[in-house]
């Protein structure tokens, strides 16, 4: 594992002028925590500078820093001369983080107000449901009351008892077909009481 030597970043250490940043990128590839030093003093605050332009917050912006050398380090490997200078890459790689870092902190931000919201509405809306489930109660039981005595009791055993045609014309000693006819004619009887068209 790999110990950062603690670094003042303020972009005024720089390594040797001998030594390229795609020479030190090249070396850091094969393991050399020497030239991840040199590398770090010499791009370390030029990433924290556009890090912290992104991000605003200091603390942060070191925090970002840090992790992208630390990416640097496991991903050395994959930096091609070809495509671009080291530096470029290096700066790419910390463009990146720091707007990835912006994007979760505004999903963070976007997230808590769903909630709260949510959690708000939740509280005005049981309050609604509550009013509403007592006023359609209150007409249902009203359309209830005008059915006849078998009607009610048809549509009581069916829709409220949970029973169903055979055992409710176990229980009331009388043919399935009667259960059937009273059950919907109940039915039609209670839509029209409700006002119901469908």
């Amino acid at each position: 594992m790999l110990t950062l030597v603690s670094h003042e970043i303020d972009g005024s250490a720089t390594a040797p002028e001998q030594t390229s940043a795609e020479d030190l990128l090249v070396r850091v590839a094969s393991g050399d925590p020497s030239a991840f030093s040199e590398l770090y003093d010499l791009l370390a605050g030029r990433v924290l500078g556009l890090v912290t332009r992104l991000l605003k917050d200091r603390a942060q912006s070191e925090e970002v820093t840090q992790e992208i050398f630390l990416e640097i380090w496991q991903n050395a490997t994959r930096f091609d001369p070809e495509r671009g200078s080291a530096a470029s890459w290096v700066l790419t790689m910390a463009h990146r983080r720091a707007v990835d870092r912006v994007r979760a902190a505004q999903a963070a931000r976007d997230r808590d107000t769903r909630v709260g919201i949510r959690d708000f509405e939740t509280d005005f809306d049981s309050v609604t449901e509550s009013v509403e489930i007592r006023i359609e109660h209150e007409r249902v039981t009203r359309a209830l009351s005008r059915l006849t005595e078998f009607q009610r009791q048809a549509v009581t055993m069916a829709y409220y008892g949970g029973y169903s045609h055979s055992e409710m014309a176990s229980i009331l000693g009388i043919p399935i077909g009667t259960v059937k006819t009273r059950l919907r004619d109940g039915m039609i009887r209670l839509r029209d009481e409700l006002g119901v068209t469908s």
